[in-house]
C-alpha cells in the first residue's frame, strides 16, 4: 500500500492540473447554462473554484509547495465564499453547501498532513497518509461535480436540516 501512496504522491502535480480541468469545466457549463437566467449562483461559484484552483496551481512554480500554502488557498477561498454568500441576493444553491464541506475537509486534512510531516517529522507511510489521498481526491472531484449537477447526491442538505431541527427542538442541548 506504501508503495502505491509513494506513487500517488509523484502524481500529485497531475492531479492537481485535472481537477483544475473539472472546475474549468464546471464554471464553462454553468456560464453556459446561465446565459439567459436571472439567476447566476452557480456560475459565480465555479467561477471562485476555478480561479482558487488556477492561482494554487500557477503559484506551485513559484514558490515551494506545501500543505500549509494548500491550507492558506483553502482557508481564503472559504472566506471568499462565505462573503458572496453574505452580499448576494441570489438563492444559494446545494453546490455552496458542499463546497463548504469539501474545503473544510480539504483544509483540515493540509493542516494535519503539515503537521503530520513538517512538524512531527513523519517520513513513513501510515493510515492518516491513505486517508489524505483519497479524502482529498474525493472531495475535490466531489466539489466538481457538483457544480455541475447541483444535486444532494450525499445527503448533506437532508444531514442539516435534520440537525437544525433536532438542536432546534432542544433535543441536542444538554
Amino acid at each position: 500500500m506504501a508503495d502505491i501512496l509513494w506513487e500517488l504522491v509523484d502524481l500529485g502535480y497531475n492531479v492537481g492540473i485535472l481537477f483544475t480541468w473539472f472546475f474549468i469545466l464546471a464554471f464553462l457549463y454553468n456560464l453556459s447554462a446561465s446565459i439567459n437566467k436571472p439567476d447566476k449562483s452557480r456560475a459565480q461559484l465555479s467561477f471562485i473554484m476555478m480561479a482558487s484552483y488556477t492561482a494554487s496551481l500557477l503559484m506551485d512554480p513559484l514558490i515551494t509547495p506545501s500543505h500549509l500554502n494548500y491550507f492558506y488557498y483553502d482557508a481564503v477561498t472559504l472566506l471568499v465564499l462565505f462573503l458572496w454568500r453574505n452580499f448576494t441576493k441570489q438563492t444559494i444553491p446545494t453546490s455552496f453547501y458542499y463546497l463548504i464541506v469539501g474545503l473544510s475537509c480539504n483544509a483540515c486534512l493540509f493542516l494535519g498532513m503539515h503537521y503530520d510531516i513538517v512538524i512531527q517529522g513523519t517520513l513513513y507511510y501510515w493510515w492518516f497518509w491513505a486517508v489524505y489521498t483519497f479524502g482529498m481526491y474525493f472531495s475535490d472531484f466531489t466539489m466538481a461535480l457538483v457544480l455541475i449537477i447541483n444535486r444532494d447526491f450525499l445527503g448533506l442538505l437532508r444531514l442539516r436540516k435534520y440537525l437544525l431541527l433536532f438542536y432546534r427542538d432542544g433535543k441536542g442541548v444538554s
